[in-house]
């Protein structure tokens, strides 16, 4: 097959269809996409919500702790009694009707099946949280697995006592930290790994002592990449008034100066072969993938992990699946599922379904749990599904449907963004793809201005004391203004006893902001072809002096790449060789 560039009925851009996109989707027979990569991404994820917790009432008028907000039209059951048998999914089983679209009926049965308020399991001390398993003792903490003792942290695992974490994977004692993988004590960092008591540092591999270091491998005592002896680094340590929030500030100012004085790899990740992306680890043929672990053969997928093979247009979750494509928050052994959203735990060969569980040759089922041979929740034979299934498709393509903005949807389309239960600013899309209101809903998304309680500030965060020693148990009764969004916050006793540990200075924002402003280090979800910026002996900019051998000598180097770093950022970007050449 040849490579076919072609418009996207979205955006109207062009993109580009691969030979080996073409091998994936004849593999998963299904015909090949006519929305382009971005758009695709865009449309999955405003079906997930990812860190956004709300108060609800279910059907059965429970006020609970819900994934969806009282704005939401979805219908929801508080998550044990939907678990439960008191009711059957299968009820709200309907005939498929060939005289209307099936996107039309899809909807209309998501709508009135109950969802689950949220999705938890086995979680102690916990129920602050969402998208999470086996936590214990945490505190608004989602998209998260077997920690405990963690606050304000999102997309994490195998934690222990983190606070204000992002992507940070068996870490212990961290503190605002961006992709920390194995971490002990590391405060402030991101793009660390096997790093202890370490500072202000980013992009660091095996370090320990360390304190506003950037693009080390396997160092200690070092102080800004200046290399110190144990009692004079110890000595600046002891001088460093980390307690002190303007002191935080200016040294991740400086932090932020040294980053751009050094090369950075055309993209952030370790131990791959092919892979092209940012934040990828022990991958293998992935391609076009962001925040991402332990897959192959992958392209065009966001934040998965723990083993997922010969996937396309993924995101969210993994573990153990293989054979997917334009899915959306699923996972736990899945196989051969297409088109679905919110399903996990061992489905096989299902289409177009969303909150399945344990499900296998269904189409078009929502909520359904331990079936086979279902369509619209409803139950057939082997054989009248197979012969139904082939009609459906056909009919598919023969009537599909159009949503608001005049987008065709025949077999092979995700769900359209206007079916979604979240609004855009509620749903992990306006993290990866920010916009207004009034752009995302002239692109046809939903957008709900959701409800949240009032609360009487006592104080405003900018007149808190400077110093963490200004500050007494007191805090813990006050309701803080924050400095960006002035929406109210608090100190609990758990962070305050954590911060006093370690001597750090109180936050003078509230969650959300600070969850804003840790994101504020990551690249966009956006690819850009570039040419490596060693020149030779030195970068393109003329501010970097290579210090290694490469294997180009004095001439430029002729590597290209796809990257997330932008034509006109500001940071050195070399290819991964060069890269290699200046921090081995």
């Amino acid at each position: 097959m040849n490579s076919e560039t072609r418009n996207c009925q979205n955006c109207k851009q062009a993109f580009t269809i691969e030979p080996d996109d073409f091998a994936f989707y004849e593999k998963m027979k299904v015909p090949p996409p006519t929305f382009c990569p971005e758009c695709r991404a865009k449309r999955r994820m405003v079906f997930w919500n990812q860190s956004n917790l709300y108060r609800k009432k279910d059907d059965r008028g429970v006020e609970t702790f819900s994934t969806y907000p009282e704005e939401s039209k979805i219908k929801i059951y508080e998550l044990k009694y939907w678990q439960g048998d008191d009711w059957d999914p299968m009820a709200y089983g309907r005939k498929y009707d060939f005289n209307r679209p099936f996107f039309e009926q899809f909807r209309e049965l998501m709508y009135a099946v109950p969802w689950p308020s949220r999705s938890i399991a086995e979680i102690v001390n916990s129920d602050y949280s969402n998208n999470a398993n086996n936590l214990k003792n945490c505190y608004l903490c989602f998209n998260a697995n077997n920690s405990g003792n963690c606050l304000y942290s999102v997309g994490f695992a195998k934690g222990k006592d983190l606070v204000d974490g992002y992507a940070a994977i068996q870490s212990e004692l961290c503190y605002e930290v961006y992709q920390a993988g194995d971490c002990f004590q590391t405060f402030f960092g991101s793009g660390l790994t096997q790093c202890r008591n370490v500072w202000f540092s980013r992009d660091c591999v095996d370090c320990s002592d360390c304190f506003g270091c950037v693009n080390l491998r396997h160092k200690q005592y070092h102080w800004f990449n200046e290399p110190l002896t144990k009692d004079e680094y110890k000595k600046r340590v002891e001088q460093a008034e980390t307690g002190s929030y303007a002191y935080i500030e200016k040294t991740m100012a400086q932090t932020q100066v040294l980053w751009l004085k050094l090369p950075h790899k055309n993209y952030q990740g370790l131990h791959n072969l092919d892979v092209s992306g940012d934040y990828v680890y022990h991958s293998k043929n992935a391609h076009d993938v962001f925040e991402v672990g332990e897959l192959e053969n992958v392209r065009y997928a966001q934040n998965l992990a723990e083993g997922v093979k010969d996937a396309y247009d993924y995101t969210n979750w993994g573990s153990n699946s293989s054979l997917i494509y334009e899915v959306v928050d699923a996972g736990m052994g899945l196989h051969n599922v297409r088109f679905s959203a919110g399903s996990y735990s061992e489905c096989r060969n299902i289409e177009y379904c969303m909150k399945a569980q344990n499900a296998e040759d269904c189409f078009g089922c929502v909520g359904i749990r331990k079936k086979r041979y279902c369509i619209l929740n409803r139950q057939y034979s082997k054989e009248e599904y197979f012969l139904l299934r082939a009609k459906i498709i056909e009919h598919m393509n023969a009537m599909p449907y159009t949503d608001a903005q005049g987008r065709v949807y025949r077999y092979g389309e995700f769900f359209p963004p206007e079916f979604s239960p979240l609004g855009y600013g509620q749903s992990v899309a306006i993290d990866y793809y920010p916009t207004t209101r009034e752009k995302a809903e002239k692109e046809g998304y939903p957008w709900y201005e959701s409800k949240e309680k009032e609360f009487s500030i006592t104080k405003e965060s900018v007149a808190l004391s400077d110093d963490l020693s200004g500050v007494d148990d007191s805090i813990l009764k006050e309701v803080l203004g924050c400095a960006v969004c002035k929406k109210a916050y608090r100190i609990i006793d758990r962070e305050y006893a954590f911060l006093k540990r370690f001597n750090i200075a109180l936050p003078r924002l509230c969650v959300r902001c600070r969850y804003k402003k840790r994101l504020s280090v990551r690249n966009p979800l956006k690819w850009q072809r570039r040419k490596c910026q060693c020149a030779g002996t030195k970068d393109d900019k003329q501010i970097y002096m290579n210090t290694g051998d490469h294997f180009h000598k004095k001439d430029h180097c002729p590597n290209t790449f796809e990257t997330s770093y932008a034509p006109d950022c500001p940071e050195i970007v070399y290819c991964e060789s060069c890269y290699q050449s200046e921090v081995v």
